[in-house]
């Protein structure tokens, strides 16, 4: 009588959030040591988080997230089951569904599962402060659906845009958005997707 092969545990939640950082850190060509200064963690617990031993608080997320140029609503994303439909199946996210986390000065909605070749989420937000400019690796769409806001792309300056308005933001160019009497708005945003290689085994420390 043949013998079973024991089951190989699915990854968790912890564990699928070490692989994506560690494949974003690895896409954005940074070592442990180098992610670690610019997000003001420790060497030895950013090791921990990529091999899912240790859970990160909120605040390190944030940290991680605008090291690596990314957002908190996406790291949390890639701590969740992937998907294993076949590529031509189509990807339904119904309207109260979606993943849902902070995504700079507001609040984004994840518009697809699994992954994806592009990622598009709805923004609301009402802030009438800027805050930093992000700047990340990633092409990213713009368009405005509700209320205005005012744009700035740092070094090429600023720009209002209302209902219909759209924008094409070229990688590492900094770019940051408020509505300057605190209107709430609605945005759509789509952004390249770079994979944090969830699937992988854990390797060693590079």
């Amino acid at each position: 009588m043949t013998s079973m092969a024991p089951a190989i545990p699915a990854p968790t939640s912890d564990e699928r959030l070490g692989a994506h950082l560690r494949g974003l850190r690895k896409a954005r060509g940074l070592t442990l040591t180098q992610l670690a200064e610019a997000a003001e963690l420790s060497h030895p617990f950013l090791s921990q988080l990529e091999r899912g031993l240790a859970r990160p608080s909120m605040a390190s997320l944030e940290r991680l997230a605008r090291a690596l140029g990314t957002s908190r609503v996406e790291l949390i994303a890639g701590s969740e089951p992937p998907r294993h439909d076949h590529d031509a199946e189509p990807s339904f996210v119904l309207a109260g569904d979606g993943v849902v986390g902070p995504f700079a000065e507001g609040t984004a909605r994840l518009l697809v599962e699994g992954r994806r070749r592009f990622e598009p989420m709805e923004f609301t937000g009402a802030n009438a402060e800027p805050g930093d400019h992000y700047v990340h690796a990633e092409d990213e769409f713009l368009t405005v659906l509700e209320g205005s806001i005012v744009v700035s792309f740092g070094p090429f300056g600023e720009r209002t845009m209302v209902v219909g308005d759209s924008v094409y933001c070229r990688s590492g160019v900094p770019h940051r958005w408020h509505s300057p009497d605190g209107t709430p708005y609605r945005l759509l945003i789509v952004k390249e997707t770079v994979h944090g290689g969830a699937d992988e085994a854990v390797e060693g420390e590079t």
